[in-house]
């Protein structure tokens, strides 16, 4: 298949020029100039989210392969994937830090119905919920000691120009610290969401001008400035490498 066919292309997932999406239930790779996708996965079951670590060699996504949603890894190249998680709710891959570990977002550890984030050492496979209640979609920053998320989570509304009560915001938290957590798009009332770190400022998802759109802001919440200007249909499943979004 070639990235100019018809289908129904979601979760890209770049790393500089080539791209990891999701399509008929498989993950694929291919170049940022198209031609032809490389199928990665072929079990019958369903792949999505897919994420690449820093270096470029692993491919962390969350599987159905036995039922529940669960966290594997398998080599960029290609490989057997190898099962990261047993937990009695969805594993969802979401963000490497930038010394290899794999965060991703489970209500398995929550007393109540909502997300926390899960560090995983891939090499000892030893977990560190992270000390936030109600948080999803994490970037770190280049140092790892800054994590920018979202809370609260994703309310599954897509409702154009929703700003009811769960309308979804970016927060900043500082790693080892005694500090809170800080707002930085509570100003707003729409949605501000899946935060990208790179260079010193936060790319993220908002429909300030009625439609999902990106934008940027610096790491204290200010300087907004708006990079796409799509008029009626939403960014989605944004992600960041090297510089470089790709979106849906």
């Amino acid at each position: 298949r070639t990235i100019g066919a018809q289908g129904f292309y979601r979760f890209p997932a770049p790393l500089g020029y080539p791209v990891v999406f999701a399509a008929e239930g498989a993950l694929w790779l291919v170049t940022a100039a198209g031609g032809a996708a490389r199928r990665l996965t072929s079990h019958p079951g369903e792949e999505t989210d897919p994420v690449i670590s820093p270096d470029g060699t692993t491919l962390a996504f969350t599987a159905r392969y036995e039922g529940p949603a669960e966290l594997y890894t398998m080599p960029l190249a290609g490989g057997v994937p190898v099962r990261r998680t047993y937990e009695a709710e969805p594993s969802i891959a979401t963000a490497f830090t930038p010394d290899g570990d794999l965060v991703y977002t489970t209500y398995q550890y929550s007393g109540l119905p909502t997300p926390r984030l899960v560090r995983l050492d891939p090499a000892t496979g030893a977990r560190t919920v992270l000390p936030l209640a109600d948080a999803s979609e994490a970037t770190f920053d280049g140092s790892g000691r800054t994590l920018y998320f979202v809370r609260p989570a994703f309310h599954n509304n897509v409702t154009k120009r929703y700003t009811g009560g769960t309308a979804r915001d970016v927060w900043k938290f500082a790693l080892g610290s005694d500090s809170e957590a800080i707002e930085l798009t509570g100003a707003y009332n729409g949605e501000s969401h899946t935060p990208m770190w790179w260079g010193g400022r936060l790319s993220f998802v908002s429909d300030r001008d009625g439609t999902m759109t990106l934008w940027s802001m610096d790491e204290a919440g200010g300087d907004l400035r708006q990079h796409t200007h799509h008029s009626g249909w939403d960014v989605r499943a944004p992600s960041l490498s090297r510089g470089r979004i790709v979106y849906q």
